[in-house]
């Protein structure tokens, strides 16, 4: 039982400093959000679904290209 509400208890942190941090940021938006900017998340080479950048044009990641 006390694992059960320490795992609930660090759950719940976690959750907390998430929502924290959306709050705290300019228009909720989480910074460096394109996967295509990882090499090793887009082994393929596709442009990001968000942005439509490629991998080798990194940069910031918004929707005005």
């Amino acid at each position: 039982m006390k694992l059960l509400l320490l795992t609930l208890a660090l759950l719940g942190l976690a959750v907390a400093g998430i929502a924290i941090k959306i709050w705290a940021k300019k228009d909720g938006k989480f910074a460096g959000t394109c996967a295509s900017q990882n090499p090793f998340l887009n082994k393929e080479g596709e442009a990001c679904g968000m942005c439509g950048r490629l991998p080798s044009e990194m940069g910031d990641c918004s929707s005005d290209k």
